[in-house]
């Protein structure tokens, strides 16, 4: 009783003063489509508070009752600044217009002073708009290359659309699309990402310490959200290439009330090549992709959302007789259905369910002789969130999350001529993983904003599966065996997060965050890059989970009234449990791959620098980052530290684009790092007359330097009358000065013990320069 009367003695006063306070809350949302904005800016004058929209555009704001000027403002869109009396609460959807349907209008920018004010660290939003300014590949936008472009965030290799952030590998990254996750990000064996910009709305890459609402991987959030489809009106996009194009339809399934987006595109390389060779009939290869999204307002409080993705690689192989066939085909399902609640005009909730289900397989067949191997992931998922905007001016997230995962990490059948292989050794394996979460965001001084969060995860392999003891030899000296549904290994832990904004002047703010993260499945490779061959694999009774520290700190200043962002980030990040194959290691289908493992530990850190010109005729931005990436393996390189093949220590990138006009608008991309580290031969030797290579220490050479220039002209002609159909040209031109960038080097050697052996490194690259063109189009 005592307890009780405690708290109400403190809660009583917070009571009697949001008795006299009023909330007005709403949606912002595009005038033209009635599409949600994201992370919008709703700031009431007098009271100086303010709110951002959260992922479904909705917002809250608590203030003393009174009369008000309140302004709503969104990136590129023109603000609308409004007398409102709050005597009482009050509800306002405000559809704001978008530069490219108010050209009369002089827009301005929303969230002017986000980069200094907001607590989030290494966090950078990229609208579609300005990504498809920059010069592509192949006429091919590219949400995942753009993001190469940014500090601390590395390509995988040439043309690649994998990425390192800050010292982590590919698996380390979580990419989500409308909350999905995204296990294989590339098609054409890495060249393009899977995501169309046709289908895409809105793009939040998080590289420093995520918010607790955030779980599963130890390097960065790859936020992606696809366009919820017209509102108001049926329009349909798309484009032309020279290697593959798309169409885009989107349109309200009622007014105002729901509405559809469906988006496709295919190469067809292997189309055209086919009538010109005979060779070409049985043999090619093409991606294909679609995006999928509809939505419907149930009521003032409800909201459903459903959306799909559906991606194919296929590479297929005949010699000209037909008696050797190869089929490698590979590819992504996504499917997310999500209801939004609003309790009251202060809570807001959001349901998910979501299917994903990534496949690899190859089969080679010759003669009587059949081969085939797969592997793959699956996961069931469901979660809910809750955003609290309380009258105290904290805006607080909870929410919990549960996926079952089931792992296929090699699985091998065959046949030779009426004898069928299907062994029951493909080391399939199931998981369960879950999360719970809570985080507070508030501001206790003007100078300080904190957001503070908590996160526990969980994670249990269960059975069918045997788990074998080890000796120190490796050899195996006992072995367990467990049913269907018992729990084989159980994982855990707390991770804090904490970011600090500490408020310098109008225009600059010092920051500092940390975070300790748990990574329960690991993607486990022979190379760097994010090739389809790569096995996902779970934390096992063998294999434990990875875990990274990551503290970073920086400075934020912005210039020329918030046109120039400036920025400078210091990180360093443990990170324990990492894997790789033991030295040697050949794949081996009759084994699990488990018993390959080496495990070991490593650490990254460094500094990135940042300059982002956000408005006017000239735009783009320049970066920096300084790097060094390390690892420790007691069972590889004689238990020496060496640097990951992504150590690079320099990266610079370079973007600009220039309006001239309505019509005309160039832009450029320069980019260069230092060169990927390699394992090269050093001595050779003979044994029987055999020659013998003997290697260097891991990864104890460099290749060359890496840069390339890349530029892009867009024309969009103006006609006198408005068209229902508009069409415009991008023309561009990438590795400008045919730079031979190396995408491997390898040693080839002739000649014989007795005339001698004539031993010589070859550079293998495969990009020169390429000009494409693509034509786009709207009505």
């Amino acid at each position: 009783m005592r307890f009780l009367i405690s708290f109400l003695l403190i809660a009583l006063p917070f009571a009697l003063t949001a008795q006299q306070k009023v909330s007005l809350s709403g949606y912002m949302r595009d005038a033209a489509t009635g599409e949600s904005l994201i992370a919008g800016t709703v700031y009431i004058k007098g009271a100086d508070q303010g709110a951002t929209t959260n992922n479904y555009g909705f917002y809250s704001v608590t203030v003393p009752a009174g009369k008000y000027t309140v302004i709503f403002s969104y990136v590129g869109y023109t603000t609308i600044t409004m007398e409102m009396d709050l005597t009482t609460s009050k509800k306002y959807n405000a559809e704001l217009s978008s530069g490219t349907t108010m050209k009369e209008v002089k827009v301005t920018a929303g969230r002017k002073d986000e980069n200094v004010s907001k607590t989030d660290m290494g966090t950078i939003s990229l609208s579609m708009a300005r990504i498809k300014q920059l010069p592509v590949l192949f006429g091919e936008v590219d949400v995942l290359k753009t993001l190469q472009l940014l500090p601390g965030v590395q390509s995988a290799g040439e043309g690649n659309s994998g990425f390192y952030v800050r010292g982590g590998g590919p698996d380390q990254n979580l990419v989500l699309l409308d909350d999905a996750v995204v296990y294989n990000t590339g098609h054409l064996f890495g060249f393009f990402s899977v995501f169309n910009g046709d289908a895409i709305k809105d793009v939040t890459l998080i590289k420093g310490a995520p918010a607790a609402n955030y779980g599963g991987r130890l390097s960065s959030v790859v936020d992606v959200t696809m366009k919820d489809g017209n509102m108001k009106e049926y329009h349909a996009e798309g484009g032309i290439g020279l290697i593959a194009s798309r169409l885009t339809f989107e349109g309200p399934i009622k007014k105002e009330k729901g509405s559809f987006m469906v988006s496709g595109r295919r190469t067809y390389i292997d189309v055209l090549a086919r009538p010109f060779s005979e060779r070409l009939q049985n043999t090619g290869y093409y991606f294909y992709d679609a995006n999928l999204k509809a939505n419907y307002i149930l009521g003032n409080r409800d909201r459903l959302y459903l959306s799909g993705y559906t991606g194919v690689d296929k590479f297929k192989f005949a010699n000209s007789r037909g008696s050797f066939k190869a089929d490698i085909p590979w590819g992504n399902n996504t499917a997310t259905l999500r209801w939004n609640h609003q309790f009251t005009d202060k809570l807001f909730s959001n349901t998910t369910l979501v299917y994903n289900d990534y496949d690899f397989a190859s089969q080679f067949n010759q003669s009587a002789f059949s081969v085939k191997l797969s592997s793959g992931i699956k996961d069931y998922n469901a979660k809910t969130d809750f955003d609290y905007f309380t009258p105290f001016h904290h805006r607080i997230k909870a929410g919990a999350v549960y996926t079952w995962h089931t792992f296929i990490p090699s699985q091998v059948s065959g046949r030779v001529d009426t004898i069928t292989l299907e062994p029951s050794n493909a080391y399939t394996k199931y998981a369960h993983e879950a999360g719970a979460y809570i985080l507070d965001e508030f501001e206790p001084t003007k100078w300080l904003k904190i957001n503070a969060g908590i996160r526990y995860s969980f994670f249990g392999q269960v059975g069918p599966y045997t788990a074998l003891n080890m000796d120190a030899a490796g050899n195996v000296t006992d072995s367990t065996k467990y049913k269907k549904g018992d729990l084989v290994q159980t994982y855990g832990g707390w991770e804090p997060r904490l970011n600090l904004r500490f408020a310098l002047g109008e225009n600059n703010s010092f920051k500092t965050s940390m975070a300790q993260t748990y990574q329960y499945i690991h993607l486990v490779t022979n190379n760097g890059s994010t090739l389809p061959t790569d096995v996902w694999a779970p934390s096992t009774y063998l294999v434990r989970p990875q875990k990274a520290r990551q503290v970073s700190a920086g400075y934020f200043h912005n210039f020329l009234d918030n046109k120039l962002e400036t920025s400078v980030e210091v990180y360093y990040k443990q990170m324990e449990n990492q894997l790789q194959y033991r030295d040697g290691y050949t794949p081996n289908t009759l084994r699990d791959p488990e018993l390959e493992y080496v495990v070991g530990k490593g650490e990254s850190y460094g500094a990135e620098f940042f300059i982002n010109k956000t408005q006017g005729k000239f735009t783009g931005w320049v970066g920096y980052t300084l790097a060094w990436t390390n690892q420790i393996f007691s069972m590889l390189n004689n238990g020496d530290r060496f640097p990951l093949k992504y150590d690079r220590r320099h990266n610079i990138s370079v973007t600009s684009s220039y309006s001239f006009n309505k019509k005309w608008t160039a832009s450029a991309v320069f980019v260069f790092g230092s060169g990927n580290a390699i394992t090269l031969p050093t001595a050779y030797y003979f044994i029987d007359g055999e020659l013998m290579q003997l290697y260097s220490k891991i990864n104890a050479y460099r290749l060359p330097a890496y840069h390339r220039l890349d530029l892009s002209v867009n024309y969009t002609p103006e006609h006198k009358k408005k068209h229902r159909w508009e069409g415009s040209w991008s023309f561009s031109v990438y590795n400008a000065y045919n730079r031979k960038n190396p995408y491997f080097l390898y040693v080839d050697n002739s000649g014989t013990v007795a005339q001698g052996i004539d031993i010589k490194v070859f550079q293998v690259y495969i990009l020169p320069i390429l000009p494409s063109i693509t034509y786009n189009f709207k009505f």
